[in-house]
Order: structure tokens, then C-alpha cells, then sequence
């Protein structure tokens, strides 16, 4: 999934599409929250462990809360407000605003 999400991000800079590049980050992110659980049920069945399962499902819950809170105050470098209007925001060729990294 690494490579894939890599592949995601060169192609939709090279299109010049913001939602390519924010997809490669989903599928990363996605790649990331898989170990996450992976570790956690290798913990509980080798190891015994029986907390870490638990653990790894709050770091997972954690990290979708802070995702959607994100999502949901609009603070994405790639996603204009609604408030504003779309002409007025300067942006580069894959719809990044100054100084964040969607492309990067």
C-alpha cells in the first residue's frame, strides 16, 4: 500500500489533481491504521497481552476523530471554505494553498 499511495501522489501532481493527491494520503493513512491493528492482535495472540488489542482500537478512534474534526472545520490545504469564494484563494497546479504540503 506504501507504493501505491506513492504512485497516487506522483501521478496526481503530475495531472495536476488535488483529489488524486488527498486520495494517496487517505491511502496511506488507511496503510498506517492496518499496522496499527495488525500489532495490536499480534501483541494480544503471541504475547498474551489482552490490552493491547483495546490500545490499538482507542489509537485507531483517535486518529478518525481527529481526521473528521479536521474534515469537518475545512482545515484541509486542498479544500476551499465554503466561505470563501473559490477565485479569490490562491493556489499552485495541484490546488494547494501557500505553505501547505499536499503536493510535497
Amino acid at each position: 500500500m506504501p507504493f501505491l499511495s506513492a504512485a497516487q501522489r506522483r501521478a496526481g501532481r503530475e495531472l495536476g489533481s488535488a483529489s488524486a493527491v488527498a486520495g494517496s494520503k487517505q491511502t496511506l493513512l488507511c496503510t498506517y491504521l492496518s499496522a496499527v491493528l495488525l500489532a495490536g492482535l499480534v501483541a494480544n495472540a503471541t504475547l498474551g497481552w489482552s490490552w493491547a488489542d483495546p490500545i490499538a482500537a482507542l489509537g485507531i478512534a483517535a486518529v478518525a476523530v481527529k481526521e473528521g474534526r479536521d474534515a469537518w472545520r475545512g482545515e484541509s490545504c486542498c479544500a476551499a471554505p465554503a466561505a470563501v469564494a473559490a477565485p479569490t484563494i490562491e493556489t499552485d497546479a495541484c490546488g494547494c494553498r501557500p505553505g501547505c504540503d499536499c503536493c510535497g
